[in-house]
């Protein structure tokens, strides 16, 4: 299983480069970051720092969106990197949540993503691609360039066009029946489509916290570091009851039934510990969504998500221990899980 961390572009850069180089210090091989560019300072810009500072790390958003960028720009950047790093970058993609609700537009329509990843993918690779009735390639791309377009998802329709036209599948929760829920969807529509199912790489995204022990004060507080997760993922998932109901046989009730409580969301806390618009999220939710607890609670959860047929768990480390988990992971956990 590969590892992966994610982080926000909190200023300064210096430190996100930092944290990245200690990641792929202890054994990560992805460095990702948020996208929202009101929210945080412009990834990509910090991604080359990053692999100027790193030899093996791969970098890409967690994920972009084709609404904030062009689609040309995009590709361009992600193979400028590819052409100064090797290849080296990964394009993660969604409907883009942050990005553009803050800046007052509606998350982008899957129809328009699906259009978008293909279009980035080729001209990635210094393909000819459709950009809206223009023919047009990017002439420098060397042989051999690859954009990877993995798509993050939730409902049934995502899940369906991750598997049929995405090279990885993005899943922001690490709650053990949803994901061989969603992990199955996924890959019966690869095969479907008539494409390997196996191709399409699984990615698992969600907090990591680790304790010293499994004591109530221990866990509280891991909780606590954690819980605005259930937040963040509470926004997807209220559009998805939206859409399909509060009772649907589309959406599972497992990841539905929590947001009841929801009464709406201030983005200026977004992915942060300490979230106020969290606290609805109960205590269960965390335990299921996330990784908490002492190191041989990480491995027993990332053992069983490796069985399921995941092949990288992203770690997000937004929480009061950034560090000490990066370091937990290279010491214990990723040896233990890849031993």
């Amino acid at each position: 299983m590969d590892f992966g961390l994610v982080l926000q572009t909190d200023p300064p850069a210096s430190r996100v480069v930092a944290l990245m180089r200690r990641a792929e210090h202890n054994g990560f091989r992805y460095g990702w970051t948020f996208d929202s560019a009101v929210l945080w300072q412009e990834p990509f810009v910090i991604y080359s720092q990053i692999l100027a500072g790193t030899e093996r790390l791969t970098v890409g958003p967690m994920v972009t969106n084709p609404g904030t960028r062009t689609w040309e720009v995009t590709a361009s950047t992600f193979a400028t990197l590819n052409d100064m790093f090797g290849n080296r970058t990964v394009c993660g993609i969604g409907r883009g949540d942050s990005a553009m609700r803050v800046a007052g537009r509606k998350p982008n329509t899957l129809a328009r993503i699906s259009e978008a990843m293909k279009v980035i993918r080729a001209l990635g690779r210094g393909e000819e691609a459709d950009l809206g009735g223009a023919r047009i390639r990017i002439p420098w791309i060397k042989e051999g360039a690859e954009v990877p377009v993995w798509m993050a998802a939730y409902g049934p329709k995502a899940l369906k066009m991750a598997g049929e036209e995405a090279d990885g599948f993005i899943l922001q929760l690490a709650d053990l029946y949803l994901t061989e829920y969603m992990v199955k969807a996924v890959r019966d529509a690869a095969a479907a489509a008539g494409r390997d199912p196996s191709e399409v790489t699984i990615c698992v995204a969600a907090p990591a916290y680790v304790t010293e022990d499994d004591s109530p004060a221990a866990l509280a507080h891991a909780r606590d570091q954690c819980r605005w997760f259930g937040g963040m993922v509470g926004n997807h998932v209220a559009d998805l009851v939206a859409r399909y109901g509060e009772r649907s046989a589309d959406v599972p009730a497992e990841l539905t039934d929590y947001i009841k409580a929801r009464q709406g969301y201030d983005y200026a806390h977004h992915g942060r510990s300490g979230n106020p618009d969290t606290a609805f999220v109960p205590d269960e939710i965390v335990d299921r969504f996330c990784v908490i607890g002492p190191a041989e609670r990480h491995i027993e959860k990332l053992t069983a998500l490796r069985a399921l047929g995941v092949d990288q768990f992203a770690v997000y480390d937004m929480h009061d221990a950034q560090e000490g988990t990066i370091d937990a992971y290279g010491s214990r956990i990723i040896p233990a899980v890849n031993s």
